[in-house]
């Protein structure tokens, strides 16, 4: 007979930074037919749950109303009797000081079939993206965890703070923020030294972390002063002081920098990896939307003669996705390319065609239309003269490659292969982020993003909405854009790719420091 309920997977989500989720975490969330998910539950990893899948967020935020324990236990036990295979998301361990046991129970109580996959937990994560490692040989040979809330109801402690205040290498205590003054007085009133080092670590592995350390006597009033909020865990012992030595995820060149990425939702992904890798805490709001052109008749007319022309000229990613989806979408393929050499004004849209596997005959130096005019100067004037071009690109964009080639003595198609488009609703959002001073730094990737950026504002708020925020250009056609605009341009890339434009960043804001 067919089991009546769904399995539920109570799963480790890790402590916050989303490769920290284990293998088969994400294996489970991939069947997850429900996913009733915490606070303390990256919400960027609901992204790996198929569409139209039920996600519950039930909070379990301290300070906060959220649901009770009890009513979380019955919800898992509901989806599941529905049927569905049921993920239950949660911070961290679900079986360290996380209630996963509690909820465990509950369904070995109900006959329903359940798995626990364990997560990546704060109690050693958090300290070692902080630099501290909870052993040392010199310092620390054993770690002791506690909670800093105990139960509510009990009206003693269950902690031996006499024990732990003697029993010596590293305590590490979760969900201790409100009740600090109380954890720190125990201590010392126990034999604690006052003057042992104590590490606070706010949003621990995530691009807000922040850490602040202290000793047990003055840690509390330095969080009150500080204005420390949760989520946050405390190391206390020695090896706090190697944090100086091995601070490696704070020391990155762009932590902390909220970087406002403007590129559409498609191409953003790799530009927010190498940010985020580089310490930058990222926001993906696109001011630019790609969509077919207004017509398709100029690039039908090119596909059906394609043999004819000597080149193709890619100046953008777009060009290229948008040229192949029309041939594609005609019943042709890359066959009709045969004998069309190909160039590509940068190393995007050159691995663009690449993966299509037709091979790149020419990539200027500089990866600007200029450049490309100039690589084929360098080949000499036959390599234009008599020459039939075909240029895919946007509706509206510069001049300069048609007008050069027809100066030189070639024959040019333009073929609009797509139009940008400026996406309504993320205007107000764009506006909200500044407002509530959440940016630090702007990038532009186009001239299009800033044009569309621009006129987002009125002209009296733009030079406001600016003021404190940093601009920064891929390269100097974008750059001149934003200048037209007025806007100060500080950041500009010396490589006119994503990872020139990330490096520019980090020369400027380490250079700053």
């Amino acid at each position: 007979m067919k089991n009546k309920f769904g399995k539920v997977y109570l799963v480790g989500a890790g402590p916050g930074e989303v490769g920290l989720i284990t293998v088969k975490g994400v294996e489970a969330l991939k069947k997850a037919g429900c996913v009733i998910y915490d606070y303390l539950a990256n919400e960027k990893l609901l992204t790996h749950v198929k569409k139209n899948v039920e996600c519950i967020y039930v909070g379990k935020r301290g300070r906060f109303r959220s649901a009770t324990q009890e009513r979380i236990s019955k919800l898992i036990i509901k989806k599941s009797r529905e049927g569905k295979v049921v993920v239950r998301l949660k911070g961290g361990d679900p079986f360290i000081l996380g209630r996963g046991g509690e909820e465990a129970r509950a369904l070995y109580g109900e006959g329903i079939p359940f798995e626990v996959v364990p997560g990546v937990s704060s109690i050693s994560a958090v300290p070692a993206y902080a630099g501290i490692p909870l052993t040392d040989r010199s310092m620390a040979s054993q770690v002791t965890v506690i909670t800093g809330q105990e139960m509510s109801g009990r009206g003693k402690s269950a902690i031996d703070w006499k024990g732990l205040a003697t029993v010596g290498g590293t305590i590490v205590v979760l969900m201790g923020w409100k009740n600090l003054k109380r954890i720190t007085g125990k201590l010392i009133d126990n034999g604690k030294d006052p003057e042992t080092p104590v590490a606070l670590v706010r949003w621990g592995t995530l691009p807000e972390q922040k850490t602040l350390t202290g000793t047990l006597a003055n840690i509390a009033g330095m969080a009150k002063e500080e204005n420390i909020m949760p989520p946050v865990v405390t190391v206390i012992g020695g090896v706090v002081g190697l944090r100086k030595k091995l601070n490696w995820f704070e020391e990155r060149p762009l932590f902390g920098r909220r970087v406002l990425v403007t590129r559409t939702r498609a191409q953003a992904e790799k530009f927010i990896d190498i940010l985020e890798t580089k310490g930058a805490q990222t926001v993906a709001v696109p001011v630019i939307k790609t969509v077919a052109p207004t017509s398709s008749a100029k690039m039908d007319q090119a596909i059906k003669k394609l043999s004819s022309y000597d080149w193709a000229i890619f100046t953008s990613v777009n060009g290229v996705k948008y040229f192949f989806k029309r041939l594609y979408s005609l019943g042709l393929d890359i066959r009709e390319l045969k004998g069309v050499k190909i160039c590509c004004i940068g190393p995007a849209s050159r691995d663009e065609v690449t993966k299509r596997g037709i091979k790149v005959d020419l990539v200027p130096g500089e990866y600007v239309a200029e450049g490309v005019i100039r690589e084929f100067q360098k080949k000499g004037v036959n390599s234009i003269r008599g020459k039939r071009f075909l240029l895919p690109r946007a509706e509206v964009a510069r001049d300069v490659i048609p007008k050069e080639i027809k100066k030189l003595g070639g024959k040019i198609d333009v073929a609009p292969s797509y139009k940008t488009i400026c996406p309504k609703k993320e205007a107000e959002e764009i506006k909200s982020l500044i407002k509530k001073g959440k940016v630090d730094v702007v990038t532009f990737t186009s001239g299009s993003t800033v044009t569309n950026f621009v006129s987002l504002f009125k002209k009296n708020e733009l030079t406001k909405a600016l003021k404190s925020i940093t601009v920064a250009c891929i390269g100097p056609v974008t750059t001149k854009t934003a200048e037209d605009f007025g806007l100060t341009v500080k950041i500009k890339a010396k490589k006119y790719t994503l990872d020139g434009l990330a490096s520019a960043m980090e020369r400027y804001f380490t250079k700053e420091l």
